[in-house]
């Protein structure tokens, strides 16, 4: 998940406890991270210090429909898919700047 959350701009954990695991998660989103609710409830359960399996019943439910609601907005299959190409290619390293 650190990879996913410095692609994101995200380096710090201070940073990450300011913008919140729902910013966080749609700033992975918009670099082409494949959705993965697990992903999104250990976020959560993290930066509140919980086990990632502290998750259960009502919680988990409405962080299931929290993340739905930001994977319907933030979340572009169709870039996504180009995105993993270019990775595969190596090519989104060296237009960011960034190495492999």
């Amino acid at each position: 998940m650190a990879k996913n959350l410095t692609m994101a701009g995200i380096s710090t954990v201070p940073r990450l406890r300011e913008m919140g695991a729902d910013q966080a998660y749609a700033a992975m989103l918009k670099t082409g991270l494949r959705p993965h609710f697990i992903m999104y409830y250990v976020l959560h359960m993290a930066l509140q210090g919980r086990p990632w399996n502290d998750c259960k019943g009502a919680e988990k439910a409405q962080l299931r429909e929290r993340f739905d609601a930001i994977c319907g907005t933030e979340h572009d299959p169709d870039q996504a898919a180009f995105e993993r190409q270019m990775d595969i290619l190596g090519l989104r390293e060296k237009i960011k700047g960034r190495t492999p």
